[in-house]
């Protein structure tokens, strides 16, 4: 079986050979980890199953040496979080502002010009178009999120045109993903915080989840799959996700969520990618702590319906020898051919 065959299996909750994995540091922990092996190809030691296309219209301009800009007029701070950043200028000051807005050309076919090369290089993964700041999350970028949640409350239908016409956007750029035949559409959404949801579930299924629908209604007509992630405590969400056709949903916060109790329930309805600890285990557990985490984690997954990860992508103050102590168990499954 290649590794799209395990994925797949997966995804159909069958038994799998072994269980899957895919995850990803961030830019400070893939450092840390080059001069810990002593090489800058981590390609070894991250080697999973997954093969992430995106368009260009997620390309950041530099502003000056700490800031960017993105093709939405997002200005992002890069001082402390040097991956993506924080917001701190926003283009929708007011909802006026939204009348002579105008979106990044997402039919431009020079921005999908690189996913034909990164497919054929990555055969045999399972290959998924990345949706990021699929909607709240493009929403509160694009006008500030106190003021996004404040006007939920006082100019809701000014929420409503402003979500209406990020997923017009957005679906642009589903249909052209799935000219390429991917495997599955992912969605990117942060909904939720340690404790619940950051705006509640009334408000989520009054603004997101009838447009989240019409989003994922073209990938599920042509076959493919769902992804989605949202951080935080929010599984009060899956039932109303799973109806509006979600597969498999990441990061699947073991800090938030009874994983192993989450598994069960949900098999044969919902998969889920994720479940390590990036808040406890990863950074604090000793080598022989990751190990058995993993070890647990990767039986948890033998009959189908998961995909080992850590809960996000990896900070840097996960030591790097935990990382690789966790990869070095993904691949000692029997079933695992390199």
């Amino acid at each position: 079986m290649t590794k799209r065959d395990v994925i797949l299996a997966a995804l159909r909750f069958q038994d799998v050979p072994y269980t899957p994995w895919d995850w990803g540091p961030t830019a400070q922990c893939a450092q840390r980890l080059r001069e810990h092996l002593g090489t800058d190809d981590l390609g070894p030691l991250l080697d999973g199953h997954f093969v992430g296309v995106w368009a260009a219209i997620g390309h950041f301009d530099e502003v000056d040496a700490n800031h960017v800009r993105d093709l939405y007029g997002v200005v992002w701070d890069r001082t402390i979080d040097q991956d993506i950043g924080t917001p701190c200028e926003w283009p929708i000051r007011a909802p006026r502002d939204l009348d002579d807005y105008e979106f990044p050309d997402a039919a431009d076919p020079s921005l999908y010009a690189g996913i034909p090369k990164a497919l054929a290089r990555h055969k045999d993964r399972f290959s998924i178009y990345m949706l990021g700041f699929s909607l709240y999350e493009r929403a509160w970028t694009m006008r500030g999120m106190t003021d996004l949640l404040m006007d939920m409350v006082e100019r809701p239908q000014f929420v409503e045109r402003l979500l209406d016409r990020i997923v017009e956007h957005n679906l642009q750029q589903i249909h052209h993903a799935l000219e390429y035949n991917v495997d599955a559409v992912y969605f990117g959404d942060d909904y939720g915080q340690q404790t619940g949801l950051i705006f509640g579930i009334e408000h989520w299924r009054h603004f997101i989840r009838p447009r989240l629908q019409r989003m994922f209604h073209p990938v599920k007509e042509a076959g493919k799959f769902v992804s989605m992630h949202s951080c935080g405590r929010v599984q009060e969400l899956f039932d109303d996700l799973v109806a509006i056709g979600l597969n498999l949903f990441n990061p699947f916060q073991p800090e938030v969520m009874d994983v192993l109790d989450l598994l069960k329930r949900y098999r044969g309805r919902l998969a889920f990618h994720g479940g390590m600890s990036v808040q406890k285990i990863l950074p604090f557990g000793t080598v022989a702590e990751v190990r058995a985490q993993t070890r647990r984690l990767i039986e948890a997954g033998r009959r189908g319906g998961y995909v080992f990860s850590p809960s996000h992508s990896v900070p840097y103050d996960v030591p790097p020898e935990n990382l690789v102590a966790m990869v070095e168990e993904l691949k000692a499954q029997p079933g695992y051919r390199a």
